[in-house]
């Protein structure tokens, strides 16, 4: 643990570097810390931080940087921020004027925190597999060809193409359809109930082949919108880095692997090392769940640089998350 004067003094630094993304000097703290102190204690305290792994000199010349161990000590000990009410009025407006299908809310609310924080943003939607059908529709293409369509509680529409072996006429679709959206009614797909007789054996024959259809192809439980993957690009110098970045978000199954395992270890925030990922050392990921009528439904994070600004990414993820759900709930 960190005496009052060394962790105010480490706050100084990270904060700096945070803006400035150059080394702080002392003098730089000395103006910064709220611990008022000799320059001369300052460097004395800042060597003392580097020597116990919080801080980090890249030259011998040069101020210091922080470590994952000084940004952890860091988002520790300062925690969320309140977000400004400038970015807070552009959420609640946002998720009011909202409307579309629920692919589109995704994708529009990863540009969202996107922009709010200037980082690269991903929403991971695995509700859906457990979602219960809100309606299901068999709609005649042709003759011999039929379209499923599946409505979820989560506003996820699914379609399926239906192949008949034999022309089949408008009133034996409806029947059909009828006894199939009985049996979803208030079901996850892969759980439908029995079917009730249509009346007719060669349509009861039709309607099980359409249940094993929709119920054999759930939807995928990952689905996963990143926005803004361009905006990390600037925080990196090297382009060896910034390449590795860019190739981990394109990998969508890494992303949500790693959110995962953020969660299940009770964070919120994984830093450099700590993602466990080798290509975003240099990173640190935000991460927050959100849910749906109180059951958890998927998560929402920010990737940057390490050097972000962790209370308003903090405080960003958690808003956007809280809203989302919130509006999700309300179909």
């Amino acid at each position: 643990m960190l005496d009052e004067r060394k962790a105010a003094i480490l706050q100084a630094v990270v904060e700096e570097y945070i803006e400035t993304a150059q080394p702080v000097g002392s003098s730089a703290v000395a103006s910064a810390a709220p611990v008022k102190v000799s320059s001369a204690t300052i460097r004395s305290d800042m060597a003392t931080l580097e020597a116990e792994g919080y801080l980090h000199q890249p030259h011998t010349s040069a101020g210091r940087v922080p470590t994952d161990k000084g940004y952890r000590h860091f988002v520790d000990a300062v925690g969320q921020a309140s977000l400004g009410r400038p970015d807070s009025r552009k959420v609640n407006e946002f998720f009011r004027q909202m409307r579309g299908e629920i692919e589109d809310l995704m994708r529009d609310t990863a540009g969202l925190l996107s922009r709010l924080t200037d980082y690269a943003a991903v929403v991971v939607d695995h509700s859906a597999e457990a979602a219960a059908v809100r309606s299901f529709q068999l709609v005649s293409l042709t003759p011999d060809v039929a379209l499923a369509v599946v409505v979820l509680a989560t506003g996820v529409i699914e379609k399926h193409t239906i192949e008949w072996d034999a022309p089949v006429d408008g009133d034996d679709i409806d029947r059909i359809s009828a006894v199939v959206a009985e049996a979803f009614d208030g079901r996850v797909l892969t759980e439908p109930d029995p079917l009730a007789p249509t009346g007719a054996d060669h349509l009861d024959v039709m309607a099980r082949s359409v249940v094993e259809v929709v119920s054999g192809q759930p939807v995928d439980p990952d689905r996963v919108y990143v926005d803004g993957a361009s905006r990390v690009v600037g925080s990196f110098d090297a382009v060896d880095t910034v390449s590795q970045v860019l190739t981990i978000l394109e990998q969508q199954l890494v992303v949500v692997s790693l959110m995962g395992d953020v969660l299940e270890r009770g964070q919120s925030v994984a830093i450099g090392a700590e993602t466990g990922v080798e290509p975003l050392e240099e990173c640190s990921v935000v991460v927050s769940p959100y849910e749906i009528d109180g059951e958890a439904a998927g998560s929402i994070a920010v990737l940057g640089p390490t050097r972000m600004n962790y209370p308003q990414a903090m405080a960003a993820v958690a808003v956007v998350s809280r809203q989302l759900g919130r509006r999700l709930s309300e179909g």
